[in-house]
């Protein structure tokens, strides 16, 4: 009997019902499962307080984060970890980087001694930039000994405007409903319950031998979908959040008030480039567009790999 650990971390319980769905047909389906969530010590709050969700930032795009409680199967007395067929890791972005549980797993022994040689899936819900993110988590599977074989991604499908206000009131309010005409914010439902078609898709693979090769399992199921016009926004975005952390932590150590007037500066760039520089790197890419349209191809290439974004097998899922 083949046997499926899933590691996950979700803060506002998004991807908690994401993976519920995802896994759903993998136990239907037979298999051991064994669900390793994710505990940070001290537990990181929800909805956020204002000057906590900043203070998460350096250490989350430095990849120096706070420990976690020890995994379940770290107390289990002789748990068969080799037993574990394929990992599936489930994860939301926070900063352009992997939210700071999942890096402090994947840097973790126990991270090297659960994906060693073992193949990955890897699942990722936010609001609409991940791919920087990806490439680090790549980085930091491959470290552990892992074989990143697949990648899913879920994303908010409401308009980037509505959810500059959506996503921010969810966040610091907990409320993620209608208002003022605008949708509610995240994952829809529709999409949440389409995860199943991943899960059947694994149950099948599974049966078959596949996570044993070095080849996705996923693919033509529409498991990613990049938008090219936000890759050199993201790019962007990316190196500046590495200088501005850097300054940060020269300021102090995470939870001490004397870096406090460094987040606020901080806070002060993200909102002018969100509402300048972003719209003007967008218009400028327009402009631009003949002569980056084989470099936005290329790398949104990139980014779908190693699932696709193909549909043709979507009609046998529905």
């Amino acid at each position: 009997m083949k046997r499926v650990l899933v590691v996950s971390y979700s803060q506002s319980g998004q991807l908690s019902d994401i993976v519920a769905a995802l896994v759903r047909p993998l136990v239907a389906a037979g298999l051991r499962l064994h669900h390793e969530v994710l505990r940070p010590q001290p537990a990181f709050p929800f909805p956020w307080p204002f000057f906590a969700f900043l203070d998460v930032f350096p250490e989350s795009v430095r990849l120096d984060p706070r420990p976690n409680q020890a995994l379940a199967l770290d107390d289990a007395d002789g748990a068969d970890e080799a037993d574990f067929d394929l990992v599936i890791l489930a994860w939301p972005v926070w900063y352009l980087s992997p939210a700071q549980p999942v890096s402090a797993f994947l840097q973790s022994a126990a991270a090297k001694r659960l994906l060693g040689g073992r193949p990955v899936v890897s699942v990722v819900a936010c609001r609409n930039m991940w791919l920087s993110a990806f490439d680090t988590l790549k980085t930091l599977v491959a470290e552990a000994g892992g074989r990143l074989v697949d990648h899913v991604a879920f994303t908010d499908e409401s308009p980037a405007l509505a959810t500059f206000i959506t996503t921010p009131r969810w966040m610091f309010t907990g409320r993620r409903d209608r208002f003022f005409g605008l949708p509610p914010a995240g994952v829809n439902a529709q999409q949440t319950a389409g995860a199943a078609r991943f899960g059947t898709a694994l149950a099948q693979a599974l049966a078959r031998d596949e996570e044993k090769h070095d080849q996705p399992m996923l693919g033509g199921l529409c498991a990613v979908k990049v938008a090219p016009h936000l890759i050199l926004s993201e790019r962007a975005g990316r190196r500046a959040f590495q200088v501005w952390s850097g300054l940060i932590r020269r300021c102090g150590r995470a939870g001490q008030r004397r870096r406090i007037p460094a987040l606020v500066l901080f806070l002060i760039y993200l909102v002018v480039l969100i509402v300048t520089v972003v719209p003007l790197n967008l218009a400028l890419q327009r402009l631009a567009a003949p002569l980056l349209a084989r470099r936005i191809a290329a790398l949104t290439r990139h980014y779908e790999q190693p699932s696709g974004a193909g549909d043709a097998r979507m009609s046998a899922h529905e």
